[in-house]
């Protein structure tokens, strides 16, 4: 365990289209070998389909459906007598958000609509409805914690 204190926070700037954190976070999290023009290319083209397909504005739409996909308690292993136990904890509000990102990524990368833009638009379209396989991970982490509930008392 670091004997020092942790590292300090990096500032980020707001993305130039829709002037906000939140898009320009999910853009370093959707960027790969450091394509961040490829990266903004997709999540903008799919912000603009979500506009069109919902009828919201499509900064609204891509909020909703992240608070839709994030979750409030999830699970920790935590050892104790030689057994290892499932933890209910509940989750800090940065860690919620980047679940809720990173899920929103990697299910949206599996579907099967023909690209990247595509994908994007469809899965965060399903969030915004409350399904989709990224609402689902979130319910499973909820019940897998619920399942976990009688545990609890090994909170640290």
């Amino acid at each position: 365990m670091a004997r020092r204190s942790s590292p300090p926070k990096r500032e980020i700037l707001p993305d130039p289209v829709y002037q906000s954190l939140v898009v320009s976070k999910f853009v370093n999290i959707l960027m790969e070998r450091g394509k961040k023009q490829v990266a903004e290319n997709i999540l903008y083209g799919a912000l603009e389909i979500v506009g069109k397909k919902s009828g919201k504005e499509p900064l609204d739409a891509f909020q909703t459906a992240l608070n839709n996909i994030k979750p409030s308690v999830e699970v920790k292993s935590r050892r104790v007598g030689g057994a290892t136990y499932q933890v209910p904890v509940e989750v800090p509000q940065s860690r919620r958000q980047s679940l809720a990102m990173r899920w929103l990524k990697t299910y949206s990368a599996e579907r099967g609509e023909r690209t990247m833009k595509d994908k994007l638009a469809a899965e965060i379209l399903d969030a915004l409805n409350a399904r989709g396989a990224s609402v689902k991970k979130k319910d499973d982490v909820h019940k897998m914690a619920e399942a976990n509930k009688a545990f609890a008392h090994f909170r640290w």
